[in-house]
């Protein structure tokens, strides 16, 4: 997605550390997060996603599916808006037949 020019001209991509990046959400001072893999049993993610759900933070795996079910993958969104626009991006890197 970083070759995205939508993406680079909407977000500005940061990588930081998973637990720090997923709690600014959270408080506000970042618009979403994203990452792909397999996060069952990461203690990376666990508190993070607690405290985005806490906060109202749309919440999905990758493909905006329930956390943990199909495709590995996280979605952290500060809102409903911002999350569609991700989930648009991200299908535009997912082969058709996912």
């Amino acid at each position: 997605m970083l070759a995205d020019e939508g993406f680079v001209e909407r977000f500005r991509p940061r990588v930081v550390s998973t637990t720090l990046a997923v709690a600014w959400v959270a408080a506000g001072r970042r618009a979403a997060y994203v990452t792909d893999g397999h996060l069952q049993d990461s203690v990376h993610f666990a508190s993070g996603i607690a405290l985005c759900q806490a906060a109202g933070c749309v919440v999905t795996g990758i493909h905006g599916q329930p956390l943990h079910t199909g495709a590995g993958g996280l979605v952290v969104a500060a809102d409903q808006e911002t999350h569609a626009a991700l989930l648009e991006l991200i299908g535009n890197q997912s082969p058709p037949d996912r």
